[in-house]
């Protein structure tokens, strides 16, 4: 796991300022802090930050260079069946020089160009340079576990790992109007699109190769399908497809704990983590080092006892770090102050804390990340089979629907919090799937977002990036909501969350339920094993109830909520009022509608917030970001 950047110029009078590239890879250090290095040739210059994971020895460091001294390669990543790679490739008579995966996915772009990535079990962005035909190839891994942002001109093509360090080149800076639009609504950014015009994210399971005539193709080399109107014959029973699920996920398991380095898994106490690490503690030889957190301010929300019931049953050495909110606080200030780009999922503040108290102890580990999406997990998810079965309490929640407004709406309150989940529902219900589709996965709605900006979003372009996001649901089948969610939730909240926690601590995580065999499997099972009326990850909760204690099973699940009010009213209230959402900065950065962030300012006082914290948190991280580097 590392972090990559590179720049590569197209015309003769131009030349490779060795400056700007050090800078950027320098920015790259958190993700890397074992080693660095610059490779540069003429027009072309790539460099790396290396977290060793595999053969930790310098040999294995990067830029590598093959033997011929023709292609050099920059990797972030890790290729788990490098091994079986590897052996194909010594049948071919290839000899090596380390026993690093860096090595093996070089010889094999030798060996087979694009080709090669339909080969690959692993998450990873990389870019090779040839110096004979002076092209540069870069790919990304098939859902976008790991980062890869590019610019391009008329006479430069740049690539990194981190906004941030892209920006270290004197690029052009305008703001992407309607990027921050989409960002208000859903408090993250999906890909392929970036807050900066000229910056984009290279999509996942895709590949660019640059001529160095600076011409750019572009393809796709994987696309998540769902399996839809198979034959009966062909579908497998619901007691084959748990057997098959599992024997998929062991094997998915085993091949992540392939390390050089101390290894772990995240434990959080529900049934994702449970699973994995009840399968990791079984192929392990020795004890597994387990991590979990927990709310000493907010008991309500712990659930380090559960986790701790998985840990017992199997002997791990199990790590329980107890948060507090000043913890919370604490890592807010690290977080805003060190983010490459706008995003404000406040999960991400425990995810920091979690990361960097892992990285103690061991370097990489596994997490649970990817099931929600994939097995149907979401409540969210119960609402839209609900809004498209539940045809008597439809009517019932319709029949009120001019109540739900008047009662009080509050994240805080068990009361106002159902009241709010009565109202969205029934405003859900009253939409197409596609748009109810947007409304859920929304914190801030549209009319909303219009009235915040003061200029007006170009129509065609958002309307045309938000139908390429929803293009996967017809209304037809339950597993379109999920396939969107996949491309959608996942790439662009959740992946993106982990990799930046975990990497800006230094610590790899890699993700056994988005093996990209069990993600296709999980697409070719029909709806109903995965979500029915009472149980959302049905068959995964099914197919892993023999490993897990019965506890785990019959418990209320609590969502955690960072307490942003208490801190808007009190420890954040100068940042908000007197920094960066004050009359004064909202008035010089001519963005924002002062009307319509004092009336979220004011809310946040009321007995009944709603949503506006979440709101305000997204203004305090993008304005802090635009402050530091577009104002």
């Amino acid at each position: 796991m590392c972090g990559i950047c590179g720049c590569f110029t197209f015309k003769d009078r131009d030349f490779l300022n060795i400056d700007y590239l050090k800078l950027a890879t320098k920015k790259l250090e958190k993700r890397g802090p074992d080693a660095e290095g610059i490779y540069t040739e003429g027009n072309i210059g790539l460099g790396h930050r290396r977290l060793s994971i595999i053969d930790t020895s310098e040999h294995a460091n990067q830029p590598f260079t093959d033997e011929t001294g023709r292609y050099t390669i920059v990797f972030n990543g890790e290729i788990f069946n490098y091994s079986v790679l590897k052996q194909k490739l010594i049948n071919f008579g290839c000899e090596f020089r380390t026993s690093s995966d860096t090595e093996v996915l070089l010889q094999m772009f030798i060996h087979y160009k694009e080709k090669c990535l339909t080969f690959l079990n692993g998450f990873f962005a990389f870019a090779i340079y040839d110096n004979q035909s002076k092209e540069l190839f870069l790919a990304r891994d098939r859902f976008g576990i790991k980062p890869l942002i590019y610019y391009k001109d008329e006479t430069h093509f740049i690539f990194s790992s981190n906004l941030d360090s892209l920006l270290s080149f004197p690029i052009k800076r305008e703001l992407d109007h309607t990027s921050l639009n989409i960002y208000l609504q859903l408090n993250y950014l999906p890909e392929p699109h970036s807050f900066i015009q000229s910056v984009k994210k290279l999509e996942s399971g895709s590949y660019a190769i640059i001529s160095k005539e600076g011409k750019i193709q572009m393809d796709t080399f994987y696309q998540l399908e769902i399996a839809n109107e198979l034959p009966s014959s062909k579908i497998l029973d619901y007691q084959s497809a748990q057997k098959k699920l599992m024997s998929i996920l062991e094997e998915s398991v085993q091949q992540r704990m392939i390390a050089d380095v101390p290894l772990g898994t995240f434990l959080s106490g529900g049934i994702d983590s449970s699973i994995i690490t009840a399968l990791a503690s079984q192929a392990s030889n020795k004890t597994l080092e387990t991590f979990s957190i927990g709310f000493k301010d907010e008991p309500l929300y712990d659930e380090t006892k559960y986790a701790e019931l998985v840990a017992n049953k199997y002997q791990t050495n199990h790590h329980t770090f107890k948060l507090s909110n000043t913890d919370l606080l604490e890592s807010f200030h690290d977080y805003i102050h060190h983010i490459d780009e706008p995003f404000a999922d406040s999960s991400a503040l425990a995810v920091n804390i979690l990361s960097r108290e892992t990285k103690k102890h061991v370097t990489v580990a596994l997490s649970g990340d990817g099931a929600d999406e994939v097995f149907s997990g979401y409540r969210k998810h119960m609402a839209e089979y609900q809004a498209r079965n539940g045809h008597f309490r439809n009517k019932l929640v319709t029949g009120l629907g001019p109540i739900w407004q008047y009662l009080p709406q509050s994240r805080n309150s068990k009361a106002g919090n159902l009241f709010r989940k009565l109202s969205k529902f029934n405003d859900g219900l009253q939409l197409s799937p596609k748009d109810r589709y947007w409304a859920w996965a929304s914190l801030l709605d549209e009319a909303a977002v219009t009235n915040l900006l003061i200029k007006e979003t170009p129509k065609n372009t958002y309307f045309s990036r938000k139908d390429n996001l929803l293009s996967a649901i017809k209304g037809i089948d339950f597993n379109e909501v999920l396939l969107s969610d996949v491309k959608m939730v996942l790439k662009g909240d959740m992946l993106k969350k982990v990799d930046s926690m975990s990497m800006r601590n230094g610590l790899e995580v890699r993700v056994p339920f988005l093996d990209h065999r069990l993600v296709e499997f999980a697409f070719s099972l029909p709806s109903h094993y995965k979500i029915d009326g009472k149980m959302k990850k049905k068959i995964l909760q099914d197919a892993g109830r023999h490993l897990l204690p019965h506890e785990i099973y019959n418990r209320p699940k609590h969502g955690f909520e960072v307490p942003l009010v208490k801190w808007f009213n009190k420890e954040l209230k100068p940042l908000i009022h007197e920094e960066l959402l004050s009359d004064k900065f909202i008035k010089d950065q001519n963005l924002f509608n002062l009307k319509s962030v004092n009336e979220l300012k004011s809310k946040l006082q009321s007995n009944y917030p709603g949503d506006s914290p979440a709101t305000v948190f997204a203004l305090l991280i993008f304005n802090n970001w635009w402050k530091k580097y577009l104002s």
